[in-house]
């Protein structure tokens, strides 16, 4: 077992600290914390809470896991925060512990990217593969899908999803479901085009494009609605399971209120 520990932090002896993790000076860790192998923390970073933080992360100069919930209904039970392995956290991000609301826990998944400034608010749960440049901002409750990436101080929407494989440009507003394999923006953010230049840094087949080019259209330009949309795209040979893996979305979308899926309904 090696472990690397600077001068001036203070680590609680009640913390697990797996092998070869290493904990610069004037770092904070606390009794509830679990940091799992091959983890590196620059100066100045605090765990506090119940925080689980898995193999192989990269957490840099003044990040904060584990504060309390925002939320003025929170009671001070013994909520989490479960990060996965191989994550990047930039300097400055705060993710905050989950409320009482669901189920007690903030999640954030693998190989993700975290930009300087962020913020992940309680509850909310991110997915793998995902990037959030600077400033960026998500309210409670708010879904982060894979592969999804979020530009720069982009504001989002409690109980908002940001679908998987979608972007998000800067500046912009997300109040509401943000479909997947779309580029949105604006104030309030709406879908523009599809995610071209993503899809294709993910190995999207061409005929997978088009599919999801000709819903677009459909659904945000010619405005046919989600059943005609449904049954010319199936007419035309165009229902690839991304195709009805968005309508899926959509379809979610409208059963909610807001234009957020899970808004008024059971948040999951």
């Amino acid at each position: 077992m090696t472990h690397y520990f600077a001068q001036n932090n203070v680590i609680d002896p009640r913390a697990e600290i797996e092998d070869d993790v290493e904990i610069g000076p004037f770092c904070v860790v606390g009794p509830k914390v679990h940091i799992g192998r091959g983890t590196r923390l620059e100066n100045n970073v605090t765990l506090m809470g119940s925080v689980t933080i898995g193999c192989d992360n990269h957490l840099y100069p003044n990040v904060v896991i584990g504060g309390d919930p925002q939320d003025i209904s929170y009671k001070g039970s013994d909520t989490k925060v479960l990060i996965g392995d191989h994550n990047v956290i930039r300097e400055c991000v705060t993710i905050n512990r989950a409320s009482e609301k669901e189920d007690g826990i903030t999640r954030v998944g693998n190989h993700n990217f975290l930009m300087a400034c962020c913020h992940v608010g309680h509850d909310c749960q991110l997915g793998d593969h995902i990037t959030i440049a600077n400033g960026t901002l998500l309210a409670g409750h708010v879904h982060v899908d894979d592969h999804a990436s979020l530009s720069g101080a982009v504001a989002v929407h409690q109980f908002s999803t940001v679908g998987s494989y979608s972007f998000v440009a800067g500046v912009s507003a997300v109040r509401h479901d943000v479909p997947p394999y779309m580029l949105v923006e604006g104030y309030p953010a709406r879908p523009r085009c599809i995610n071209s230049v993503g899809l294709k840094r993910n190995n999207f087949s061409p005929q997978v494009i088009a599919a999801l080019a000709e819903a677009h259209k459909l659904l945000y330009r010619s405005k046919v609605g989600l059943e005609n949309a449904w049954e010319i795209l199936r007419a035309n040979g165009h229902l690839v399971p991304q195709v009805n893996h968005l309508l899926s979305f959509v379809q979610g979308q409208h059963e909610g209120q807001h234009g957020r899926g899970r808004e008024g309904r059971k948040a999951a």
